[in-house]
């Protein structure tokens, strides 16, 4: 343990000056990330690494569902949930299938279950690496809303694919019957055992006395907790994750105050970005392993990499047609939708959706949850092949995809103009109606206060002057009460205008983390 521990501490701190190169260079870090694990890998004396499956899955996995669950528009998801629903299951089933076809046909002794195993552990496109990459370009709305629904909800399709292949690999035969029955328990078992928890963590939150430690230290153990009574119970523990998320993340404000949320914010950010920072530093650094297992099979690597190539093309090939078809089925089906659309930008956006196809963390920990033996004792077959195979999916995809998709989305950014018309200026009137809003409640409510109280009045002015208050002012208890039960007002306010379906969501929450810090600020004068 004491070696080890220089080495994962050297590599955190890798992690956070790639990123900080990454930032200044304009280029998604996990991509550097790679790079980087893979040039590590290649110096002389480095101890072989191993990567242990269990550990992606239920160290790393569970967090990052849950942070993603907790970032996404439940609004957004709700309004693009076809496309995001036929992305996240339809278009996984389909890659799947292609790649099964594709390997059997030009990988000798690859079977279809074989080729449909490998299908499951390629298909997720990775959310860390898209989201990476769309921070330095601007996008539409509708786009990375559908982008972050698909990342939440392909990891379970693709796991539940990889579960129904590894078993008709191993035994040799595939029974629809318990399949099927296995399949549903998977998915609404997942949904209904996630909800519960989640209910009970927002019982626990609120009954128990806690703090902001406490309550921040309670959502690191939630998702854990979510991940391992799913599996346990033979169910998604991915699905579990997610719906829990999702239904924690709508009642934030009700058993979390403000110094939880504040302070949760920053703790859950750092937290997520080092787990990322290791999963894909750990990819470039299994290399060395991967290929031995190559050289000791007697497969040559220019052949492995030529297959690993085709995969990867028949990845962005099945993405692209199927982000056509969801165009062509949405067209057909919710025609209101492109009325505000920009007429090119309409046809360019299913090309944006399918070159944002980066691979990553679940197909890594997907890939090495292959055993190396089957239940019979046999060696698994092309156990090897497809970890390399894999390898060079999350490669290409991230440098091919990952280093052309900001060129790509700046040369279409102008036919999305019409989209993003008005952003600015709803967020503006937002503005305005919320210091109308908390200006009449001073003046109905706090009458009284207000004439026999010069700096409660001061307030009033500074509200109706966008309501600035300086840091050196001072206030006293009763100033103080009332103004943190007025930014209470506020979060009523904001969530009441969150109920309009045109009011971007990510803009109500911009405003209630300022209305937190504000909260901040007052507590700590």
């Amino acid at each position: 343990m004491h070696e080890l521990l220089p080495f994962v501490l050297a590599l955190i701190g890798l992690v956070v000056l790639i990123e900080m190169f990454a930032s200044k260079i304009k280029v998604a870090y996990p991509i550097l990330l790679v790079v980087a694990g893979l040039a590590i890998s290649c110096v002389p004396g480095l101890p072989p690494i191993h990567i242990d499956p269990n550990m992606i899955f239920f160290i790393f996995l569970p967090p990052l569902l849950f942070e993603a669950a907790w970032s996404i528009s439940l609004k957004e998801l709700k309004k693009w949930y076809r496309i995001i629903g036929s992305f996240a299951f339809i278009v996984v089933f389909f890659t799947a299938i292609s790649v099964a076809v594709f390997t059997n046909y030009f990988i000798p002794g690859f079977s279809l279950a074989l080729g449909f195993l490998l299908g499951g552990i390629v298909s997720p496109p990775d959310a860390v690496s898209t989201g990476a990459i769309l921070k330095f370009v601007k996008v539409p709305k509708s786009t990375s809303s559908i982008l972050e629904g698909e990342s939440l909800l392909n990891d379970a399709s693709s796991l539940i694919i990889f579960r129904f292949a590894m078993v008709a690999v191993a035994t040799g035969q595939f029974i629809w019957s318990d399949a099927i029955l296995s399949f549903s328990w998977m998915i609404l078992g997942g949904a209904v055992i996630g909800l519960v928890l989640a209910w009970l963590f927002v019982q626990a939150h609120k009954r128990l006395p806690t703090d902001a430690p406490s309550d921040i230290v309670f959502t690191l153990i939630e998702p854990y907790a979510l991940y391992w009574v799913a599996e346990q119970l033979h169910s998604s523990g991915v699905l579990a994750v997610v719906f829990g998320g999702l239904y924690l993340s709508n009642r934030r404000m009700v058993f979390l105050n403000s110094t939880s949320r504040v302070k949760g914010f920053s703790v859950w950010e750092s937290f997520v970005f080092i787990l990322n920072g290791i999963v894909f530093m750990l990819i470039g650094l299994d290399m060395p392993e991967i290929v031995n297992g190559l050289k000791e099979k007697g497969i040559p690597l220019s052949t492995a990499i030529q297959y690993g190539v085709g995969v990867t093309v028949i990845l962005i090939v099945v993405r692209i047609i199927a982000s056509f078809g969801a165009l062509i089925s949405t067209f057909l089906f919710r025609r209101e939708i492109f009325k505000r659309m920009n007429p090119k930008g309409m046809w360019m956006r299913p090309f944006m959706l399918g070159w944002t196809g980066m691979r990553g963390v679940v197909s890594l920990a997907s890939a090495f949850a292959i055993p190396i033996q089957l239940n019979n004792g046999l060696e698994f077959p092309h156990r090897s092949l497809i970890l390399f195979i894999t390898f060079v999916v999350i490669l290409l995809t991230l440098i091919v995809q990952g280093l052309t998709l900001p060129y790509i989305l700046k040369r279409t950014s102008k036919f999305f103009v019409d989209e993003e018309n008005g952003s600015e200026k709803i967020e503006l009137d937002l503005k305005r109606s919320l210091y109308a809003h908390s200006v009449g409640i001073l003046k109905n409510k706090y009458t009284e206060q207000l004439l026999s109280r010069p700096l409660l009045a001061s307030t009033l002015n500074q509200w109706e002057q966008k309501m600035k208050v300086t840091d050196e002012e001072i206030m006293d208890g009763e100033h103080r009460r009332i103004y943190i039960e007025l930014l209470e007002h506020q979060r009523t306010f904001i969530l009441e205008q969150n109920k309009n379906i045109d009011l971007d969501e990510d803009i109500v929450r911009k405003q209630l983390y300022l209305i937190d810090l504000e909260e901040e600020k007052i507590k700590n004068m």
